[in-house]
């Protein structure tokens, strides 16, 4: 197959470097979000002796309403027309929600009932990831209209992706940090570092409301100013564009290979934590979060050079062939933890860790860049723009994908035989097959993943093709 043409990018085309920092401080604040509640519900389990089935329960059910949520604060967003944007004011507002209800829901009063927790952890999440919606949807949509170019999509979802994987470097030590003796309890510490996490989100996720502007600021809402004849159109209005985006191949695809490489991963991340101190250290709590973090920690800084490599990869052989690659590195990791997770010497589970990283590193640099052309290519048949529409469809698969992981986690947890009761005296067999699901489930679903991504028909020639049809019908923007 031919490489294609290539096209150079455009002085007008790119972004200045300081608003490719400002959205990659969004992307910090929203991985930030969505690991530490994923990482921090350990402690229902550890802290509070929650059955881990339910703790993967309720891992899922909140991320079920975003089936509703995402696309209709998508919708939302595209349909908007303020003197701010269609997008600006959500991502202020949400920033500052999002924060105040993490605050709170991380302040568990001790002494009670297994039912309890249970359904104030419940009811708090769902309030939360809808505040988590207003925020996240609004500030991906911005991402895909910044650029019209190819390739300064890649390099601007290079650059959130760089910012975003910095949380992951510090995410893997809330564990350890929670169970600090200066807290008290695993519980306690909690809470607090829940306050902390908040007052970061609300100081870097405002920026890209204050500092970023909008290509397509008003084109939110009909052209037609009959108000759309009321309700009963704007319902239909949201259920038209969620079907013309759901059937739109090129996306679906895109969907496909993301929930197989990042439910892949989820799916296993408590299980490398069970695995490294259970397995790894015996039961030593404490020692190994330690190492959970170090592995976590080698992951995220490997992935700051991942994304930089698969950024130039990508413009030089495309952004398909450049998934391939990026997917194939990161199986050779997973299957590496069989032989490198070893009580013998516990400093070999940092040797995966840089092959994984090329996993969700390649992901979320390729899969938002090729998003953004998908939408234009979706203009060009519709006449229409949803950034809002796709980017939350997308970020919804992603979510679904990580609660149906969490939820997945704590069942399999359970038919392994795992057991918080029995400390490193855990069976011989529960230990097999929990590390048996952690190194093969992760790369038998990228390898699907990249068989689904095969026939990907969006290449850079054509992106530039659908470009220049929608200048000449529209005029550059």
């Amino acid at each position: 197959m031919s490489a294609g043409k290539h096209y150079e990018t455009a002085p007008q085309d790119r972004i200045p470097f300081t608003h490719k920092v400002i959205y990659g401080l969004g992307a910090f604040v929203n991985n930030t979000l969505a690991d530490a509640i994923g990482r921090m519900m350990i402690v229902l389990n550890l802290g509070l002796g929650m059955n881990p089935a339910l703790v993967g329960l309720l891992g899922a059910l909140p991320r079920l309403t975003d089936a509703i949520t995402d696309p209709l604060m998508g919708y939302i967003s595209d349909n908007t027309r303020s003197k701010w944007g269609r997008r600006r004011p959500y991502i202020f507002c949400g920033a500052i929600s999002v924060a105040v209800v993490f605050t709170l829901l991380w302040q568990l009063p001790p002494g009670k009932s297994e039912g309890w927790y249970f359904w104030y952890f419940l009811a708090g999440s769902l309030v939360f990831f809808l505040a988590y919606t207003v925020y996240a949807t609004p500030w991906v949509a911005l991402g895909y209209e910044l650029t019209p170019d190819y390739h300064e999509r890649t390099r601007l979802m290079g650059v959130q992706n760089f910012f975003g994987n910095i949380a992951y470097m510090i995410s893997p030590y809330f564990l350890a940090i929670m169970y600090l003796p200066q807290f008290g309890d695993v519980v306690t510490g909690a809470g607090y570092l829940a306050i902390v996490i908040a007052g970061v989100v609300i100081v870097l996720g405002i920026l890209p409301a204050i500092f970023l502007r909008e290509r397509f600021k008003n084109v939110g809402g009909d052209d037609d100013e009959d108000g759309g004849g009321g309700i009963g159109h704007i319902i239909m209005d949201f259920l038209r564009g969620f079907g013309k985006t759901l059937s739109f191949k090129p996306f679906l695809k895109l969907c496909v290979a993301t929930f197989l490489v990042f439910n892949g991963f989820i799916l296993i991340a408590a299980f490398q934590s069970y695995v490294i101190i259970y397995y790894v250290f015996e039961g030593d709590q404490a020692a190994g979060s330690v190492f959970v973090g170090h592995s976590g920690l080698v992951q995220a800084l490997s992935a700051l050079v991942v994304i930089g490599i698969v950024t130039w990869l990508a413009t030089k052989i495309g952004k398909r062939r450049a998934f391939y690659v990026s997917t194939g590195v990161s199986m050779v990791g997973y299957i590496l933890k069989w032989f490198c997770y070893t009580p013998e010497n516990p400093w070999f589970v940092l040797i995966p860790a840089p092959l994984m990283a090329f996993g969700l590193a390649g992901l979320f640099t390729l899969m938002p860049s090729m998003v953004a052309d998908v939408v234009d290519a979706d203009e060009l048949n519709t006449h229409e723009r949803r950034e809002g529409m796709y980017g939350s469809i997308f970020w919804w698969v992603v979510k679904l994908g990580q609660s149906a992981a969490i939820l997945g986690g704590g069942i399999l947890l359970v038919w392994t035989g795992f057991d918080v009761e029995l400390g490193g005296a855990q069976t011989p067999e529960a230990i097999r097959l929990m590390r048996l699901c952690d190194a093969l489930i992760p790369a038998v679903s990228s390898a699907v993943a990249i068989w689904a991504i095969a026939t990907y028909s969006i290449t850079e020639e054509k992106a530039h093709e659908v470009r220049m049809q929608l200048e000449e019908r529209r005029g550059a923007v």
